[in-house]
């Protein structure tokens, strides 16, 4: 397989899954307040959200059902959705109408973003092209529709999470101990699966995101309550993501131009 076939075969894989979503996105539409990751931990435990949204411009990265956005909106903001299925999009065209909220909704890949530089006030991803995207693509590419001050916010895998998951269809779990290299991190591929992933180390996100122009305000490590549920019991055990993380919250901010020196 080529390294740039991931785009279509993310594509393909999500139209085709996006009928186990439909569920998951209902109640997410449907929830009074935002929580987040596989354990729907609580906005208000994590603040993963800036305070002031209202007349900000959002747009989220892989949007899914659009639930995100559907949260954004309902705080003021002014979201943009986007994602490379249309299965997805036909299925948060249908929540919108029924919960009464309209933004647009782009079907698009975040590597290649259809919007003029600096457009928005808010970049976010939950699941989004944060995983699904090659982030030497998508990063430059948040970066570059970002507004200065802009922020970037983006939940994904945790990185000793990913380490610990072994390649495996009949005991997907990770294990609690190190499977795989952490050097050379980044596109990740499972048997029998066609989807592609991809998973940076921690020194190369911090690189990745310094060099376009971000400055790290938060890395949270999500870590669920001792009766959390959740309905992704394939992905981690709850006494697996109580001893480490098995999510993360990467927060940065599009730096500003230095102001220039008086003569």
């Amino acid at each position: 397989m080529s390294d740039g076939d991931h785009v279509e075969r993310n594509r393909v894989a999500w139209n085709g899954w996006a009928p186990e979503f439909v569920a998951f996105g209902e109640r997410a539409w449907a929830s009074a307040e935002p929580s987040w990751g596989v354990w729907s931990v609580p906005e208000a435990k994590l603040r993963v959200l800036p305070e002031e949204l209202d007349g900000k411009d959002a747009i989220e990265l892989g949007c899914g059902t659009a639930y995100v956005s559907a949260w954004l909106a309902r705080r003021g903001a002014r979201p943009v959705g986007i994602d490379i299925s249309s299965a997805q999009l036909a299925t948060a065209r249908r929540l919108q109408e029924e919960h009464g909220l309209s933004f647009p909704l782009v079907e698009a890949s975040g590597e290649r973003l259809p919007f003029p530089d600096a457009s928005f006030d808010l970049a976010i991803s939950e699941y989004g092209a944060c995983l699904w995207a090659d982030p030497y693509l998508w990063v430059p590419e948040a970066a570059r529709v970002l507004r200065p001050g802009g922020r970037l916010i983006f939940l994904t895998n945790g990185t000793i999470m990913m380490l610990c998951v072994p390649d495996d269809e009949d005991d997907p779990l990770p294990s609690d101990h190190f499977v795989r290299d952490y050097w050379g991190m980044h596109r990740f591929e499972w048997t029998g699966q066609p989807s592609v992933e991809f998973h940076l180390g921690y020194g190369d996100w911090i690189r990745l995101l310094r060099v376009n122009g971000f400055e790290i305000e938060d890395l949270i490590e999500v870590r669920p309550g001792p009766d959390a549920t959740t309905t992704f019991t394939d992905v981690v055990s709850l006494e697996w993501a109580r001893r480490w993380p098995c999510e993360e919250v990467w927060k940065a901010r599009k730096r500003k131009p230095a102001a220039a020196s008086a003569p």
